[in-house]
């Protein structure tokens, strides 16, 4: 059973697939001075509520493009629930080797997904052709609050050197020659109600279709997702979206 199909039965009912919530995600619009006509292109876009969204509330426009169709139905429902069909689009397609148009976007994002260009400093590479003069890149990553014990690292499934902290994010994002100019942090409660939710979605999948042929690794995924939660996720791994500038100022 691929890593892809676990995330999309435990995040069946969520509409924002990473650590944020709503408030989290309207708050870095504004900060971010999304406007009418903004034009956003945004890579493993998932289930789309950040483009549906700031389409809905603030006049953006935009195109998203993941590897899940069934992320992707959901992300076209929810464009057509909020009136927003006509702004924003969705398509089918590895981010990772995605070819955008040139110069065609003022913000280009990519939250939670750096695994497209093997890490922060290759999905910032990803993402400089397609962003417009004195555009924006939003970058949404994993740091660690503080230094983690060995157990953490398996336990999460992560290298030792996959995530720093946030002085070396900040020069991360120097050395691939980018300006840090906002963020928006998640907290432990935004991280709860992202992964604990998953452990009552998978419950209740697992009640309806005991005898699925995914039922036994959507149990262990779930095991091991409270254990890593609970045990290390919760106190050492932080998650934030990082505003960065390719020009200096």
């Amino acid at each position: 059973m691929t890593e892809l199909r676990h995330h999309e039965i435990a995040e069946s009912e969520h509409r924002l697939l990473n650590p944020f919530t709503e408030a989290k995600l309207m708050l870095l619009g504004e900060v971010c001075r999304i406007g009418r006509g903004t034009h956003i292109l945004d890579l493993a876009c998932g289930k789309g509520e950040m483009l549906c969204r700031w389409s809905s509330e603030y006049g953006a426009i935009g195109h998203g493009v993941d590897l899940s169709e069934t992320f992707l139905a959901a992300a076209r429902a929810r464009a057509k629930e909020l009136g927003v069909d006509g702004k924003v689009s969705f398509e089918q397609a590895d981010a990772g080797t995605y070819l955008a148009a040139r110069d065609a976007y003022d913000v280009v994002v990519c939250l939670g997904a750096t695994w497209i260009g093997g890490g922060l400093a290759g999905t910032i590479d990803l993402m400089r052709p397609p962003l417009a003069p004195g555009g924006l890149l939003l970058i949404g990553e994993p740091y660690w609050i503080e230094p983690p014990p060995d157990g953490a690292y398996e336990a999460l499934g992560l290298g030792r050197d996959d995530f720093t902290d946030l002085p070396g994010m900040l020069d991360r994002f120097r050395a691939a020659d980018t300006e840090l100019v906002e963020m928006v942090l998640a907290d432990a409660d935004s991280w709860d109600r992202y992964v604990a939710s998953q452990w009552w979605t998978v419950h209740e999948w697992l009640k309806a279709h005991p005898n699925h042929g995914d039922a036994a690794a959507m149990r262990s995924f779930a095991d091991n997702a409270r254990a890593s939660h609970l045990r290390y996720g919760r106190r050492y791994l932080g998650w934030g979206v990082f505003a960065l500038r390719t020009e200096p100022a």
